[in-house]
């Protein structure tokens, strides 16, 4: 595989100031569910990192079926973004400092010391965007992305 920058850089572009998404995970008789999630940050090297609790829903899903989708929508911007990847789970203290955001403490009070807070990482394998700031619609234009290694 080789791993393409050019793509990644757009994707970061796309979705660099919509700050929620929503992640669709696959629970095990294969439902669909969607919930929105504050995106932590883009990595230069395709992931999309958020925080979670260690026992909610979505991690245990994700970990079953670690293959999710995350949307990303600027309506008045007129940019749509859909994300294919493989989500883990990184229980990571140092990183969680490292991608803390006080804004984050709305929903995490406890902060990034919470005991059971982490990490999921979501390694972006393929995207599809709609942007039509530029004054035409690009009609589903799809930026594959290949990585070598998983989730960290």
């Amino acid at each position: 595989m080789t791993t393409t920058t050019e793509p990644l850089t757009r994707l970061t572009e796309l979705i660099r100031d919509i700050r929620v998404a929503m992640l669709t995970t696959a629970t095990e008789a294969g439902d669909l569910r969607s919930r929105p999630m504050v995106t932590c940050r883009t990595g230069p090297e395709g992931g999309l990192w958020f925080f979670t609790r260690v026992g909610d829903a979505k991690v245990e899903e994700a970990r079953r079926h670690p293959h999710v989708n995350v949307s990303f929508a600027d309506p008045e911007g007129n940019r749509y973004v859909s994300v294919s990847g493989t989500a883990a789970l990184v229980r990571d203290r140092a990183r969680v400092r490292e991608l803390w955001d006080e804004s984050a403490r709305a929903w995490l009070p406890g902060g990034p010391e919470e005991p059971d807070l982490a990490l999921l990482r979501v390694d972006v394998e393929r995207a599809e965007y709609w942007d039509g700031t530029d004054g035409t619609a690009c009609d589903d234009v799809k930026v594959d992305v290949c990585r070598e290694g998983g989730a960290t």
